[in-house]
Parts: structure tokens; sequence; C-alpha cells
């Protein structure tokens, strides 16, 4: 094998180049996958346009977190792996010792390990993602599907902390990748889902996906009004699952709840934002606030099972198939919101 390789390096805001450089090098506990397929993903877009991310990512650096492939090297302490098995490798690892590993918030842990460079032909897996977040994909899923798994993992956790029952209505706003498998998550479920997004590519995604209802948010009017007079009955959603990352969307979902309802504000806002909420709404009608960040081990398994079972596949949200030398002009298309959902790029 030769000791260079083609990698997409992130420099600085919408600063991205396809350049040689060196094979990673691995340490005992560690192994050296081949990447079969990366996706691209919301996270790398904002990373792309502000030029690096604070916890994930510190520019120059290789870029790209969602990945699959084959074991290329293995370190001499790795035990349970072997050369050529197919892997899927989340992008981070606790530490399993802090207070919040401890308490089983391991996705708050005060060392999580972030690893990137899916967007390589080569990728080195840390010890502690090997140990702890390295799995074998079965036989029967494909590398693209195999690849969802990290985002996947994120959604069912937010899922499952929604408490969404058979016959809630749920609300689910943004149709980027992360809102169309929570409608589809929503829909196995047995709920009633209505969809909010701004542009007809994303809509009939939605609907494919199971939405009862969907309401294009970008002909302008009371949205909130409008979802809830596609609530069963009028009288507005039990849970809200905000997946776009604006305050404006945040106090959207706010104002469709009935009373009782649950909020999940799954999307990150920029650094600094605030929201305005009605007190009054808040308290009286008993309305629930949580927020979901990232995954546990845990959760990248049950992803991986979802994704066995066939719940969620890579051709519900793949809409394009393009070479890692094509990856800057990509980028710079979403920027522009192309109406790509999420594209496979093949090293």
């Amino acid at each position: 094998m030769a000791d260079r390789m083609t990698a997409a390096v992130l420099y600085g805001k919408e600063d991205l180049k396809i350049e040689q450089v060196p094979i990673p090098k691995i340490q005992p506990d560690e192994v050296l996958v081949r990447v079969r397929t990366a996706l691209t993903c919301g996270t790398d877009l904002k990373v792309y346009r502000q030029g690096y991310h604070a916890r994930m990512i510190v520019p120059p650096a290789i870029f790209g977190h969602e990945l699959s492939g084959e074991i290329e090297r293995i370190g001499s302490d790795v035990q349970g792996f072997h050369v050529g098995m197919r892997v899927v490798a989340a992008n981070s690892a606790p530490c399993g010792e802090c207070r919040y590993c401890l308490r089983d918030r391991a996705n708050l842990c005060d060392n999580l390990l972030f690893n990137n460079g899916a967007y390589a032909e080569f990728i080195k897996i840390p010890g502690p993602i090997v140990r702890q977040n390295l799995l074998e994909i079965p036989e029967h899923i494909s590398f693209t599907d195999a690849a969802l798994v990290e985002p996947l993992a994120c959604v069912l956790r937010g899922f499952e902390q929604s408490h969404v029952r058979p016959d809630d209505s749920v609300l689910v706003i943004g149709m980027g990748p992360i809102g169309l498998m929570f409608v589809r998550l929503a829909r196995l479920r047995g709920a009633h889902v209505i969809a909010v997004g701004k542009r007809d590519s994303q809509l009939t995604a939605a609907k494919r996906m199971g939405a009862d209802v969907v309401v294009n948010a970008g002909k302008g009017g009371d949205i909130a009004e409008e979802v809830r007079s596609k609530t069963p009955d009028h009288a507005g959603a039990d849970i809200a699952i905000e997946a776009v990352g604006t305050p404006q969307t945040w106090e959207l979902a706010f104002q469709t709840m009935r009373r009782g309802g649950t909020v999940n504000c799954f999307g990150g806002c920029p650094s600094g934002s605030s929201v305005r909420l009605d007190t009054s709404l808040l308290h009286y009608s008993e309305i629930s606030l949580h927020a979901t960040f990232h995954h546990t081990p845990a959760y990248i398994r049950k992803a991986l099972e979802c994704i066995s079972r066939g719940d969620i596949r890579a051709t519900d949200l793949i809409t394009g198939q393009e070479p890692l030398t094509r990856l800057p002009d990509l980028m710079r298309d979403m920027v522009n919101r192309n109406g790509n959902i999420k594209t496979a790029i093949i090293p």
C-alpha cells in the first residue's frame, strides 16, 4: 500500500481542498479503515460555513464524520476485529469515568473524544472508539446504509426522550435528513405525523417517509395556526420536534403545543442565540421542554439494529453519489441550498 492518500482538508471558512496527505499511522490500540462510503450532513455543512467546530474539528484537518468501510490495518492490541472486516465507526467515544458517564449521560462526557476524517481514502479509528463504538456490519447491510448509523443514533435517542405514543400528534419541523428520520420513526410508532419544511422536494420526501400532513413554511402565513388546524382535534401537537436549529423555529415549536405537550429542541442554534417563550403557556399548560445532544454507545448499537431491520434505509435519504474529488463543489452547492438531502461520497 502506498504511503499517501487523497483527502478533503478543511482550512477555514468555506475553504476546503482535495489534497494528497500521508496515510495515518496507527497505535497498538487503533485500526485503519479504508473508507467505502462517507455521507454529507448538516453538521458538516455548518462546520464548512463557519470554518471550524470548537469541540469537533480545528483546521487544518481532514473533514467528515459519517462513514463505513473495511479494516485495512489493525493494531497489535486490538481484539475482536480482523483485516478485511466490514465496519462502521461512530465519530466519538466517552471516557466512561467522569460524573456524566457514571450517571448514564455519556453524551455529556467531560472528556468526549471526537474523530473526523471520513472524507478520505483511509481514516484512523482511535482506541476508545475501537473499544466502544466500532461495530461489524452485518452481511445484508450495504456500506451506504451502515454509514447512517451515527446520525440515526442521535435521532433514536431524541425520539425515545420525546416519549411518543401511538395516538400522539407529532410535529416535525425541518425536513433535512434528521427531520425525515424523525418522521419515519413517528410513523412506525403509529403517531399522526405533521411535517413542516420549506421546499417541495423535502415535503415530497416527508410524505414518502410517512407524514400524514405536510405544511410548506416557505409560503409564509401563520404556520403555528396552520399546524394546529392539521391536528386531529385542532388543539395542537402532543409532541413537537425541532430539527432546524434557529431561534425562530424553536419558538414556532412552542406555539404549536396543546396542553401537556412536549417540545424537543433537537436542532442546535448558533452560539449566543436566545429565544422568547410565553411563560403563561409554558406554566399553565405544563409544556415540557427537552433538548437532545449527540449519542451514546448504546444508541450506536440501536441504530445499527434499526438499519438491520430495514426501518431506515439509505435510499430514503440519499439523493446522489459523488467521488471525493467533487466534495468542494458539492459543499458550495449545499451552501446555496441545491435541494440535495444527503450525498454519498465514494473515495
